[in-house]
C-alpha cells in the first residue's frame, strides 16, 4: 500500500537479528520507494558505523535505504547488564559523545539524500536546526520526501509546528496499546528529556508563557 513501516530498535543484546531482517526486507521492498524503515540508537558505540555500513550495503543491492535516527532509550538498562555481566558498555560515556554521533549521522543522511530516506526523530532543537542548516547548504526542497522530522505527540509541539509551519515534513507520532504498556514507554521519554536533554523545563516555560499570553 506504499505506507512506510518504522521498525523499532530495543536493547543492544537482541537487535542484530533485527537489524538483519529490516535490511533483508529493504532488499524486498524498498526498489523505487523507501518503505521500510531501520531505526539506529546513536548512544551506541557502534550505531553511527552500522548505519553507514547498511547504507553501502543498500547500494551494492541496488536497493533505497531508510533510516530513522534516535538517541536511545535503554541507557542505565544497558549499562546495568554490562556490569552485571562483566563486560564494557555498548554505550557512549556521556552525552556529548552521543550529541556527536546523532548530529554525524544526520550530516551523513542529508549528505546522502538521494539514495537514504531518513526521519530525525528528535526533541533535540539543535539537531533539529542542525538538518534544516544542511538542507539548505545543499539547496534541498524543504517538502522533499527522502527528509523528515518527527517527535513524540505531547513533546516539542513548539519543534513540530514550526518545521511544519515552514514547509518542512514534521509528523507527530502516536503511542497506542495496553496501558500497561504504553505508560511505562511514555515515562522512559519523559525522563530522557528532562535528564538528558533539558528540553522538559524549556518546554514547560513555553507552556506557562503562551498560557499568560491568553490570560489564562
Amino acid at each position: 500500500m506504499g505506507v512506510g513501516i518504522f521498525v523499532d530498535a530495543e536493547e543492544t543484546w537482541i537487535q542484530d537479528p533485527i537489524d538483519e531482517m529490516v535490511l533483508q526486507m529493504m532488499e524486498k521492498y524498498n526498489k523505487e520507494k523507501v518503505t521500510v524503515y531501520n531505526t539506529y540508537q546513536l548512544y551506541c558505540l557502534n550505531k553511527l558505523d552500522h548505519l553507514k555500513r547498511d547504507h553501502k550495503r543498500c547500494l551494492q543491492k541496488g536497493v533505497l535505504f531508510g533510516a530513522k535516527l534516535v538517541r536511545g532509550a535503554y541507557m542505565e538498562k544497558e549499562r546495568n547488564r554490562a556490569e552485571e555481566k562483566g563486560y564494557p558498555s555498548p554505550i557512549h560515556p556521556d552525552k556529548a559523545a552521543t550529541d556527536r554521533d546523532y548530529n554525524e549521522a544526520v550530516k551523513y543522511c542529508v549528505e546522502h539524500y538521494e539514495t537514504i530516506s531518513s526521519c530525525c526523530a528528535s526533541h533535540n532543537a539543535d539537531s533539529n536546526m542542525l538538518q534544516v542548516s544542511e538542507m539548505n547548504k545543499k539547496g534541498i526542497d524543504r517538502d522533499h520526501p527522502n527528509i523528515n522530522f518527527c517527535q513524540l505527540y505531547g513533546m516539542s509541539d513548539n519543534i513540530t509546528f514550526n518545521l511544519a509551519h515552514a514547509g518542512y515534513n514534521a509528523a507527530k507520532y502516536v503511542v497506542y496499546g495496553p496501558i500497561k504498556d504504553v505508560v511505562p514507554y511514555l515515562i522512559r521519554r519523559t525522563q530522557e528529556n528532562s535528564s538528558v536533554t533539558g528540553e522538559m523545563s524549556r518546554e514547560l516555560s513555553m507552556v506557562d508563557k503562551e498560557l499568560k499570553r491568553r490570560g489564562l
